[in-house]
């Protein structure tokens, strides 16, 4: 069988699936994970991006003051970018507490650095190919939930890999035998 695109959700992208997938020249149809797209920034923190001064920052409106990279390069993992605050303004600060630890000697904060692959998925995200692909996974995510919710695939009956392959094989076969019935 040839393969050129999988398509699923943000479960299915991996930065394995994506060298495999380029490896191979398959096109995965996937958003990626928020805390790539978005770095690792929670609704809770409230720490801003200035771009102009390249530097976060704080609820309070302190600019950071320094930052770092941390990580290696090509490790598998991405790296992150890590911002210095000035911990004198943090100690009398009117929002520290949840923010800045009593006796703490640094402040900071860190965010994801997108690797090489990230930024090409990303910017396949923007490409119209993708848009137009992406629009058919509801069909895929309904036969999905159609073999969990009705044809019991959600659950193993029994023990054993041969087990779930044969319940598997079943589910899939009641689900296509269905469809060939409404096709005719």
């Amino acid at each position: 069988m040839q393969v050129d695109t999988i398509i699923g959700d943000a479960a299915y992208w991996g930065k394995e699936n994506l060298q495999l997938a380029k490896e191979q020249n398959i096109d995965i149809i996937a958003k990626l994970k928020p805390s790539i797209t978005q770095g690792f920034r929670k609704d809770k923190d409230k720490f801003d991006y200035n771009k102009d001064a390249d530097m976060f920052v704080c609820p309070a409106g302190h600019l950071a003051i320094r930052k770092a990279r941390q990580g290696k390069k090509e490790q598998g993992t991405n790296q992150t970018e890590t911002y210095y605050f000035d911990v004198e303004k943090c100690k009398v600060c009117p929002l520290r507490e949840g923010c800045y630890k009593q006796g703490a000697r640094t402040k900071s904060y860190s965010v994801s650095i997108k690797s090489e692959l990230d930024r090409k998925q990303m910017a396949f995200l923007q490409t119209d190919y993708y848009r137009s692909k992406s629009k058919q996974r509801y069909k895929i995510e309904a036969k999905n939930s159609d073999l969990k919710n009705v044809h019991g695939y959600g659950r193993a009956d029994a023990y054993g890999i041969h087990n779930m392959e044969m319940q598997g094989a079943m589910a899939i076969f009641a689900v296509n035998l269905k469809r060939i019935l409404k096709l005719i």
